[in-house]
């Protein structure tokens, strides 16, 4: 379309099915190239991007509205599914969890965030994902019901 323009900050963030820890540290770049290359297929451009071992948040600049972000995100899935298990990145059968949370931010948010998601290692050693997750819901004021949640079945700490 000509003349339009956009310029959106969005970070997703979804979790390993049952939140098992799938995503070892050794395989942990891999993945996240992968996944950037995803994105860059669909014509967009991600900021940040950390795989832990349990969950991933991506932080990315969606700039072309000719793929909407439940589109963006099921690609995501099912192509970083399909990759993981064809090159036997984890032991078993990897996937992930149905759902995601995506979370919009400011220009001038943009650094703090980018940081936030390359720390997450660090974040992780005082915060479990429930209580990150939980805060950036609330912090979001979006209601949810627990039923609906990610599987918490453990904590990482």
């Amino acid at each position: 379309m000509p003349n339009t323009y956009t310029q959106i900050y969005i970070q997703v963030v979804f979790a390993t099915k049952g939140r098992d820890i799938k995503i070892k540290s050794e395989v942990r770049e891999e993945v996240e190239k992968y996944i950037c290359g995803i994105f860059s297929n669909k014509k967009q451009k991600v900021l940040a991007i950390y795989a832990n071992p349990d969950h991933i948040h991506i932080f990315f600049s969606y700039k072309s509205l000719q793929i909407t972000i439940p589109e963006l995100i099921k690609t995501v899935k099912i192509e970083s599914t399909n990759f993981i298990n064809d090159k036997k990145l984890c032991f078993g059968k990897f996937s992930w969890q149905e759902g995601y949370g995506a979370f919009s931010y400011a220009k001038s948010q943009k650094d703090k965030v980018v940081s936030y998601i390359l720390n997450q290692e660090k974040h992780h050693s005082k915060k479990s994902f429930r209580e990150e997750y939980m805060e950036m819901l609330n912090a979001f004021e979006i209601e949810f019901k627990n039923e609906y949640l990610f599987d918490f079945y453990y904590e990482l700490r």
